[in-house]
């Protein structure tokens, strides 16, 4: 009975606090600390046995699970989640966790500093309590997190301790002092112990939640599946293993410096993909930029469909993903190429379309796209029309056509078999869009369809094209 009644007792007093931390003098703040899951610099303890590219999906995966987790406990007593990432950049970490956070770098120097200045900047703000997570504990969860928000009423510091001697939970209700982040000797099992012989020295009345085990080396990878944390990329990516076909990706470039970078963040999100750059001329950083990340770049002449054709020729792929620079493609890609291209009866595929923006109007031109491509088999380019390489060499590869040449070869596609729209969709930016707005550049695009259906010339249908990307990269 005595259980009972401390069962009941604690219960009002969670809901206590709970109705305290939820009044308009209160504030909270979550920070994950995370980083963009790009393989080969994910994980990189874990890449002996995963894989560089299952060391990242496993990395993606304990994130959205510590995200889905912070989502729930904005339901019930809401604090404000920021996501401190490394690597990537914002909007890809947009575009992976969702737009309900706010989005900071973590910034340089070591882990401590980072830490230091990430609460030191949420105190700024008016906070009253900030708790700060890692992403490599497979068995934290939301309770915990609030308990040590609670825990924060009555202490001035509160840990989470990890097995391996470290901590994977920091939480305060004051500015925090610097001597709490420096001379620790970061990514030892030294960590927990000197921050709690620092934090007494200087007065820090001290809680501890529950102890937990991180997933930081081989062996401790079962944990994840010991919480029950499905890792759903790393499974699909085991089973698509097994299909014949490493993938090429191939991107015309002239001048697209601005966002080159994004895209190849999203392509090289997967192992084992080739990834081809075939510059038509630029004059800006677009080729530096490529080489700086090792990717191989071969120059050719103007014309999307040249350089495509050309990227073609030097692929080594099996599977060819013809996409453009200023669209990225969706998480775990590769395996929805992999899984159209396999089933019966198809000759290519591409995926759905999301427009980058808010411009009115966005949202209904998407909806066209994905009805077209969906009900018609008729993906354009931006779509990244992905197809086996034998076949694209087969029937003779795209045409040399100043404009429509996406349009030309999906025709003569579909002639073979069909033409499958994955279930994900790939950001393209609304540039095209924002330049002479969204209906007359809608317009012009459709009146080069039906000009080009008529039999008009592609070299005029080309002229006309242009009033709609004045100052844009040709290959935009």
């Amino acid at each position: 009975m005595i259980g009972a009644e401390t069962e009941i007792l604690a219960a009002i007093l969670l809901a206590a606090f709970g109705s305290l931390r939820t009044t308009g003098d209160y504030k909270e703040k979550l920070i994950i600390f995370t980083r963009f899951p790009k393989p080969g610099e994910t994980k990189t303890r874990l890449i002996p046995l995963l894989g560089e590219g299952g060391a990242a999906a496993l990395h993606r995966e304990m994130t959205s699970h510590i995200v889905k987790e912070a989502k729930t406990l904005m339901k019930t007593c809401p604090p404000a989640v920021e996501i401190r990432y490394d690597g990537g950049s914002e909007r890809l970490m947009r575009d992976w966790l969702g737009p309900d956070y706010t989005y900071r770098h973590q910034g340089g120097g070591d882990l401590g500093r980072r830490m230091f200045f990430a609460l030191e900047e949420a105190f700024s703000e008016g906070m009253n309590r900030v708790v700060l997570v890692g992403t490599d504990i497979p068995g934290l969860n939301g309770i915990i997190i609030e308990t040590a928000m609670q825990e924060l009423l009555g202490n001035d510091l509160v840990l989470g301790p990890a097995t391996d001697g470290g901590y994977y939970l920091i939480g305060l209700n004051r500015p925090p002092n610097r001597a709490l982040f420096t001379g620790i000797s970061w990514g030892t099992g030294t960590v927990l112990a000197a921050t709690l012989r620092i934090a007494k020295e200087y007065g820090f009345s001290t809680a501890l939640v529950e102890t937990l085990s991180d997933v930081d080396r081989p062996e401790d990878v079962e944990l994840l599946g010991q919480s029950g944390n499905a890792n759903t990329c790393k499974e699909d990516a085991e089973s698509t293993a097994r299909m014949s076909g490493r993938i090429s990706v191939i991107i015309p470039t002239l001048n697209e410096e601005s966002c080159l970078g994004d895209c190849l963040a999203s392509v090289m999100a997967i192992q084992d993909v080739e990834v081809v750059i075939v510059d038509g001329g630029s004059t800006d950083k677009t080729v530096e930029m490529a080489k700086g990340l090792g990717v191989k770049v071969i120059r050719g002449p103007k014309g999307r469909a040249l350089q495509m054709n050309l990227g073609a020729t030097h692929a080594i792929g099996d599977i060819l993903v013809f996409l453009h620079a200023d669209t990225r493609l969706p998480e775990c890609w590769a395996n929805h190429v992999r899984h159209e291209l396999d089933r019966p009866n198809t000759s290519a595929g591409a995926f759905g379309l999301r427009i980058e923006g808010s411009l009115p109007g966005l949202r209904f031109i998407e909806k066209l796209a994905n009805v077209r491509s969906t009900k018609l088999e008729i993906p354009y380019g931006d779509q990244a029309i992905f197809i086996r390489a034998e076949l694209f060499h087969r029937i003779g590869a795209f045409k040399d056509l100043p404009v429509m040449e996406d349009f030309e070869l999906v025709q003569r596609l579909k002639r073979i078999g069909r033409i499958r729209i994955a279930p994900a969709t790939v950001f393209t930016s609304s540039r095209r869009w924002e330049k002479q707005g969204i209906w007359l550049t809608t317009a012009i695009h459709q009146a080069i369809i039906i000009a080009y259906m008529l039999g008009v010339p592609p070299k005029w249908l080309a002229r006309l094209r242009q009033t709609s990307s004045t100052n844009l990269p040709p290959n935009g």
